[in-house]
């Protein structure tokens, strides 16, 4: 069975990169562009893996990050923070907030992609 991955993201061409990127690695992938589309649909999508953007519409990474975080259903889901905000003080709080990991962009591709495979491996 094909592990799920969720990305969110509210920057179109990241999101085809990424989604390209998962589904050439036969991950089983949903979208969502926004922070409260991103609730629904792992809710709905029960995701392995959730990619998810700092900086969004209607709820910050970080806001949707400490909402899974609370949600039993959701525990033992895997969060890699994706940011533009780099600064160690943003690192430290989505780290803080229950992200698994944090990437900060630009970032490579196949340096992701490894990280994702290796945590999706545990």
């Amino acid at each position: 069975m094909a592990r799920k991955v969720l990305i969110v993201d509210d920057e179109p061409n990241i999101v085809i990169s990424l989604e390209f990127l998962m589904k050439k690695e036969g991950f089983e992938v949903a979208v969502a562009g926004d922070g409260e589309e991103a609730l629904a649909k792992a809710a709905s999508f029960a995701p392995d893996l959730i990619l998810l953007d700092v900086m969004m519409p209607k709820k910050s990474g970080f806001e949707v990050c400490e909402a899974l975080r609370a949600d039993p259903a959701r525990a033992g889901l895997l969060i890699v923070m994706l940011t533009a905000k780099g600064r160690d003080t943003e690192v430290a709080k989505g780290l803080a907030l229950g992200a698994d990991a944090y990437v900060t962009k630009p970032f490579s591709t196949k340096e992701l992609l490894a990280k994702v495979k290796d945590m999706l491996a545990r």
